[in-house]
């Protein structure tokens, strides 16, 4: 049975993933827009970052919608085929699960965040100017 039930899944998930991943080109949001002296210190901090991901995980394209609607240039990691960022993902992160945000930090400590709400709630806090505004007004209270 459970076999079956396997293999079930896996034409489901064939079926979907086309939609799913045309679904996400067709529907990308709009990207922030800074000035080029603003978007390139941007782009500075975000190359200590990397973004693990199965390009049809319905939570990978959460954190990559909000990647593209911040306008940031995080690396891409596929971690479903087995490989190098696979086995990165598992042995340094931890646990194979995705999505999963690898954030270098100062020192050479490597941080790693799971959970599409974390990343998210991650990349807003430090890169979302309307966000980082009203973060700064609330900490003075």
């Amino acid at each position: 049975m459970r076999p079956l039930i396997r293999l079930f899944f896996r034409g489901v998930r064939l079926v979907l993933t086309p939609f799913m991943l045309v679904g996400e080109k067709v529907t990308r949001p709009r990207g922030i827009q800074r000035d080029p002296e603003e978007q390139a210190r941007v782009d500075e901090q975000t190359r200590a970052l990397a973004l693990y991901h199965f390009p049809a995980c319905p939570f990978c394209i959460k954190a990559r919608r909000a990647m593209q609607r911040l306008s940031l240039d995080i690396e891409l990691r596929n971690a479903q085929p087995a490989g190098e960022h696979r086995e990165t993902l598992q042995t340094e992160g931890g646990k194979l699960q995705v999505p999963c945000l690898r954030i270098e930090e100062g020192g050479g400590s490597v941080r790693w965040l799971y959970e599409s709400g974390a990343i998210i709630d991650y990349l807003e806090s430090r890169f979302d100017p309307d966000r980082a505004g009203a973060d700064r007004n609330t900490e003075g209270s």
